[in-house]
């Protein structure tokens, strides 16, 4: 059985703790264009009808939400997150939603998904991939459960390229941000996120993890000046 590392405790601990604030804070402090965003990613998913697409590092399913409202009533969506808190917040939105028929979330990390091999059409994940202690094993579990010609969508924050635009970004996430998220919840958190964001490999080097892996088709999408990336790859 899997056991997460210490720092994957740490993590895990962490997102439990800010759960009731997440959605809140998530779209307060993008201005809402984190909703954007997600819809873009979901646009990319391939489903057959009957399939079932999974949405790893779920949170509070918004993202598992979407894939429903966007698919064939016919295709299944499972969502994985390591948070018992936010699976639980999720639960609630799902059975509220008009989809709770379609959607099953579940409490599993990453790197040990309980899925047999080839078992989707599409495997998202929207801003958890760095959230991952051994991204690498992760990957590789996200390659696991796909069905050949299956694809795999990230969506994830990453560093502007333009020297302007990316000091004002440092500086909304390293001085404001924290300060923001702390009002309303877990200060350490908040900080945590630029943190982790900026510890991120750069879109080539993770391309290249992707390909390495046995990604195939690997591309990487810049939405809003480089705030945030699409990698998408298929298993072939």
């Amino acid at each position: 059985m899997f056991r997460l590392s210490h720092k994957g405790e740490q993590i895990q601990q962490m997102f439990d703790a800010i759960a009731p604030r997440y959605d809140f804070l998530n779209h307060l402090l993008s201005f809402g264009i984190d909703k954007r965003w997600r819809r873009t990613a979901v646009r990319l998913v391939k489903a057959t009808a009957g399939g079932q697409v999974l949405d790893v590092a779920t949170g509070t399913g918004d993202v598992a939400l979407e894939i429903a409202r966007t698919t064939p009533s016919s295709v299944r969506i499972i969502g994985a997150d390591f948070s018992p808190e936010m699976v639980a917040l999720g639960r609630e939105k799902v059975a509220a939603s008009p989809y709770a028929d379609r959607i099953d979330l579940r409490v599993a990390p990453c790197e040990d998904l309980p899925f047999p091999s080839g078992s989707f059409d599409s495997v998202t994940i929207a801003f958890g991939i760095r959230n991952v202690v051994d991204r690498r094993l992760g990957l590789v579990e996200l390659w696991r459960v796909l069905k050949p010609g299956g694809r795999l969508i990230i969506l994830e924050f990453s560093t502007p390229r333009s020297a302007l635009f990316r000091w004002l970004y440092h500086f909304y996430f390293r001085r404001l941000l924290p300060v923001i998220g702390g009002l309303f919840s877990k200060y350490d958190a908040y900080k945590y996120l630029p943190d982790s964001v900026l510890e991120f490999p750069s879109s080539e080097e993770f391309c290249a993890t992707m390909t390495d892996i046995g990604f195939k088709s690997v591309r990487c999408q810049s939405l809003t000046f480089g705030i945030a990336s699409i990698y998408s790859g298929s298993k072939e």
